[in-house]
């Protein structure tokens, strides 16, 4: 068996080829320019293969629906060019194989969550944020994903703001202040003018980062009560995550349980973010199980 996957994000798009035990046998990066280029080019790589499913992964928002006119597409998104493309349309067609279709991180959690079960750490839930240039969630709840009339946009949820960073209005195009706009990777350069790689962890704006973040992972915990909740992307760090818990425990302040912080909220399990690539493959199984 060899399955498809592909990882689609805003900057760049993951193409991998891997086998029935969802081993990485071929692999390419592809960047994301225009909707023909960037999908001429994946349809190319894929050419290459007999590939008996797929597993796309895609920024979105998307359509999820299957009963929708617009199913497959990426709909109304902030990267420029994307908005209301055909995204699986094309590659079902020229690479006559079924396609599992989901958001990014929908797919990141879905490997974390295989990859949980594959490790004997059997888990009933899982949520997974990305943090790097945009913010995301996706939960997986025995098995589904979380979402019906269309997928959680965990990453667009209003926050409290931090006392010291009133006067920032945050880089969100639709909210201004949401997560998302609060605590992106771009938001470094547009607090400090710097990269978030030149800000050292001692810099004070981590501070405010973790308390938005940990105010996300209550939110998470009060209203899914998940098993864990996983934190992945370039802003993310073991470092930064040790503030997230400070003030997730504060902000929690013994309401209710949870696991020990170090288990509950964590770094992923899969190295160099390949968790939506192993979500992909065992999306794309699952799919050709279905046709």
């Amino acid at each position: 068996m060899l399955l498809g996957s592909i990882e689609a994000g805003g900057t760049k798009f993951v193409c991998a080829v891997g086998d029935g035990d969802y081993r990485i046998k071929n692999q390419t990066v592809i960047p994301t320019t225009t909707p023909a280029e960037t999908l001429t080019a994946t349809i190319n790589y894929f050419k290459q293969f007999k590939l008996d499913a797929i597993g796309i992964a895609s920024f979105g928002p998307i359509e999820i629906r299957r009963h929708a006119d617009d199913y497959g597409f990426i709909t109304k998104t902030p990267k420029p060019g994307w908005s209301q493309t055909d995204f699986v349309g094309p590659i079902r067609q020229a690479l006559d194989c079924p396609v599992a279709w989901t958001t990014d991180v929908n797919g990141s959690a879905y490997g974390e969550y295989v990859m949980a079960g594959l490790t004997n750490d059997q888990l009933d839930s899982l949520v997974y944020y990305t943090i790097g240039t945009g913010v995301g969630a996706g939960a997986v709840i025995n098995g589904q994903f979380l979402g019906a009339v269309g997928h959680p946009e965990m990453g667009h949820v209003l926050v409290k703001r931090h006392p010291d960073d009133l006067a920032f209005k945050g880089i969100c195009p639709f909210h201004g202040d949401c997560l998302e706009g609060l605590v992106a990777g771009p938001t470094f350069e547009a607090r400090t003018g710097r990269p978030g790689s030149e800000v050292p962890l001692t810099d004070p704006v981590w501070d405010i980062m973790s308390y938005y973040v940990a105010q996300a992972a209550l939110q998470t915990t009060l209203t899914i009560r998940p098993d864990k909740i996983v934190f992945g992307g370039g802003v993310v760090s073991e470092g930064f995550l040790q503030k997230v818990r400070r003030d997730f425990k504060t902000l929690l302040n013994g309401y209710v349980t949870v696991p020990a912080l170090a288990d509950y909220l964590t770094m992923p399990l899969m190295a160099n973010n390949g968790s939506a690539t192993l979500g992909d493959f065992a999306l794309a199984a699952q799919e050709l199980k279905r046709a």
